[in-house]
């Protein structure tokens, strides 16, 4: 489980960041990527990267804001010249359904692949075999949404001291003790894999935000997070502007992460007024709170690990 940045900017692209789009890649657990948000300008940062297009299978949208927004037809349309065939889903608010049909039909765009979009509301928007992923609006001037990525617990690893005890050796055997609740040895005797197991490996859990203001209710919703993405347009000193525009600021960001309880807290959504140096302050006024926080440039990359 890898987050990729592939840009980490507010309201319009600057030289330093691009507007927000963020691709949790799954490769290893399910091969699929997943993107959230896709502002103008993904697929030429995807360019940057070893990131396949044909791969993304579902993407989240958090709100309709054009920072948001406005790289999606591109992205759908490049998706069929780069070999896209496997089925797409988007997800986000009331309106995206309208907004990518409309730019499709206007353009003349014709996929190569089945495309499925779903207007949400808060809850339980996907439910598969090894993950589920929740949605929550938030407090922004339009429907915004988080959303929450939540890893079902995965089996522990084989005891292979414990299997060599037993005069079990290393071999095909190993994988099916593993994938089901006993197996029959030729000998007939019988190994139970709740007895050759470690614990199971608990699952990770991503959290990641949209636009939104501090709100304390949020809390419950991050809770626990292996990762908390969440924007922080501006400075501890703008908090009157923040409030104004619908946004939070990197104090209130990383009081959300401290409240939580959170492992990581990674920053994004920088307004341009914050260049170069300047972002070094946002940082420490976010970690004077919250230390364990970093704030993503474009193409910061980062794996989150299972926790011991």
């Amino acid at each position: 489980m890898e987050l990729t940045f592939l840009g980490t900017g507010a309201g319009l692209p600057s030289k330093e960041r691009n507007v927000t789009a963020i691709v949790l890649s799954l490769l290893q657990e399910i091969n699929h990527i997943w993107l959230f948000d896709c502002g103008e300008a993904t697929q030429h940062q995807i360019l940057q990267t070893s990131i396949k297009p044909r791969k993304i299978n579902k993407i989240f949208i958090t709100h309709l804001h054009g920072d948001h927004i406005y790289g999606l037809p591109g992205l759908l349309s490049s998706r069929s010249f780069q070999g896209g065939e496997e089925a797409l889903t988007v997800y986000g608010p009331v309106g995206i359904k309208q907004y990518i049909e409309t730019s499709l039909t206007l353009s003349e765009s014709h996929l190569t692949y089945p495309l499925e979009i779903i207007e949400i509301d808060e809850g339980i928007i996907v439910e598969e075999e090894a993950f589920h992923v929740y949605a929550k609006k938030l407090d922004h001037a339009i429907p915004s949404f988080g959303y929450r990525i939540i890893e079902k617990d995965r089996p522990g690893e084989l005891l292979v001291n414990k299997l060599m005890d037993l005069g079990i050796k290393p071999g095909p055997i190993y994988s099916k003790i593993k994938e089901n609740p006993s197996v029959i040895l030729d000998n007939g005797q019988v190994i139970f894999r709740k007895d050759v197991i470690g614990p199971n490996k608990k699952g990770r859990i991503v959290s990641i935000l949209g636009d939104t203001r501090y709100r304390d209710e949020h809390i419950e919703f991050i809770k626990n997070s292996d990762v908390l993405v969440h924007e922080a347009t501006f400075a501890q000193e703008h908090e009157e502007l923040a409030k104004n525009y619908y946004h939070s600021t990197t104090t209130q960001t990383a009081a959300l992460a401290r409240n939580g309880n959170v492992k990581r807290l990674v920053l994004t959504h920088i307004s341009s007024r914050y260049q170069n140096e300047t972002t070094q302050s946002l940082l420490r006024e976010a970690q004077e709170l919250f230390e364990n926080t970093v704030i993503a440039e474009d193409f910061y990359h980062t794996s989150i690990e299972y926790q011991q």
